[in-house]
């Protein structure tokens, strides 16, 4: 499996998990909604997840909450094209929610490093957009149904080699297109269509997903399924469980996580490599001494 992510403008060093920080442009995010829904007001979002932290960033302009309305390209690019505009003079990887091809050719061209689809570019032309860039990231999530539908009929039955076999077919066909792996990042969607369970499997299975060999974003930053597991009902609550999520995450094998509590997560994962540094040196003065 590749150890390094090529995007547009970075070679991102997959070998230290990476913190991906969220940033929301739309004004009914399930957490965060309007909180950042001004240019200005998502631009100092952006300056203080990398204070805190993050190495990259993931701007979005239609919310995928389920039962979300879909939004306007018009409306999409509007919110979007002055955040990113800005952003790419911060000098880190930036990531762009997006599914609308039209959204990814003109956030490309304004140098985003990352396009960071929920359909896995199954929208006429996503697959184009990407595959004609030379260099962009890509990061393929699996989403069953829509948002308007996903939570009122989820999946049923074992999910985790059906969302393994979805993202190796979504990554094959990105690679018939030529497009290298090193810029494929496989997504297996936790909370677009599965009930808690199957949320929970694929986070406990979720080493079986890396024997597609590509790395793996884990995002559970605040989702429901968190809430049905602790009793914390309101989203901008679920700081805790949710870097317990994210630390779950890398343990099993995640090279990414999407969060929205970068100072926390970030600091959850120092801890988890100073152990990791510890228990390495350790087996290392075993081997010396046997």
């Amino acid at each position: 499996m590749t150890s390094t992510w090529r995007t547009s403008r970075f070679l991102i060093d997959l070998a230290r998990p990476q913190v991906m920080g969220i940033v929301n442009v739309t004004p009914d995010s399930f957490s965060d909604g309007g909180a950042h829904a001004s240019t200005r007001a998502a631009l100092q979002h952006c300056e203080e997840l990398l204070r805190q932290g993050a190495d990259i960033l993931d701007i979005g302009g239609e919310s995928t909450r389920p039962g979300s309305p879909a939004v306007s390209l018009d409306d999409e690019l509007a919110r979007v094209m002055p955040v990113v505009r800005e952003a790419v003079r911060l000098g880190v990887p930036l990531s762009i929610d997006t599914y609308k091809p039209e959204v990814m050719r003109a956030v490309l061209d304004l140098g985003a490093d990352i396009v960071n689809d929920i359909w896995a570019l199954r929208q006429p032309g996503a697959l184009a957009a990407v595959a004609q860039h030379p260099s962009c990231g890509v990061c393929l999530m699996h989403m069953h149904r829509d948002p308007q539908t996903m939570q009122a009929a989820p999946m049923a039955g074992d999910v985790v080699p059906v969302v393994a076999k979805f993202l190796m077919e979504r990554a094959n066909a990105l690679r018939e297109l030529q497009v290298e792996s090193s810029r494929i990042v496989l997504d297996p969607g936790i909370g677009f269509g599965k009930t808690v369970a199957q949320n929970f499997a694929l986070l406990a299975r979720q080493r079986e997903l890396l024997a597609a060999g590509y790395p793996v974003l884990a995002g559970w930053s605040r989702k429901s399924s968190l809430g049905a597991a602790t009793g914390i009902e309101v989203a901008g609550a679920r700081m805790v469980p949710s870097v317990a999520a994210a630390l779950l995450a890398v343990e099993r094998g995640a090279a990414v996580v999407r969060v929205h509590d970068v100072r926390d997560t970030v600091a959850a994962l120092a801890v988890w490599r100073t152990m990791r540094a510890s228990e390495q040196q350790d087996s290392l003065q075993e081997k010396t001494t046997t």
